[in-house]
């Protein structure tokens, strides 16, 4: 048997434990702001599906990953789905990313600000590419660390605006 103070001890971890699982899986707040200098913020997309992927101009397969995700923002666009491209980029850098987008034809919202303090928040790690898929009640329903395919957008979107129907999409997708 545990001496009670054992018990206490255990019992104090388990909540602990509960209390963080439960707060990975919601959403972190994100402030920032967009191109044009606005402030953005993801709470102020609730009752939306949102995908947030973190990328910088410097990294390789961001310049892979975010025409693939402009293409599925025009497909899922209809259906209220927004896509947030958040720039982990240093201020100094910022100027670069009209120029990658442009490069990259890619048409995405984008914001400015974020670092890898915010990767990690989301359940990320801290490297790029990194890709989050919010449901319309803030809730994270899926991670991808690495290049996110269209089939890891997808799968999720696709059971978010079916209702949920069927068994959920894997949490965790690591490409890297």
């Amino acid at each position: 048997m545990f001496p009670a103070y054992q018990s206490r001890w255990a019992a104090v971890l388990l909540l602990a434990s509960l209390a963080i699982s439960a707060q990975a899986k919601h959403a972190a707040e994100l402030k920032l702001r967009d191109l044009a200098g606005h402030p953005q913020s993801l709470s102020g997309l609730r009752g939306h599906i949102v995908v947030v992927s973190f990328w910088a101009t410097w990294c390789t397969p961001c310049a892979e990953e975010l025409p693939r995700l402009s293409r599925l923002s025009a497909l899922y666009a209809a259906k209220e789905v927004h896509f947030i491209a958040v720039s982990i980029d240093e201020s100094r850098d910022r100027p670069k990313i009209q120029l990658f987008l442009a490069k990259e034809n890619v048409s995405l919202e984008v914001w400015t600000g974020g670092d890898t303090g915010q990767l990690a928040r989301f359940g990320l790690g801290d490297i790029v590419p990194g890709t989050v898929i919010v449901d319309a009640d803030g809730e994270i329903i899926g991670r991808i660390m690495g290049e996110a395919r269209d089939e890891d957008i997808q799968q999720r979107l696709d059971w978010l605006l079916g209702g949920k129907q069927g068994p959920a999409p894997e949490a965790m997708t690591k490409r890297y």
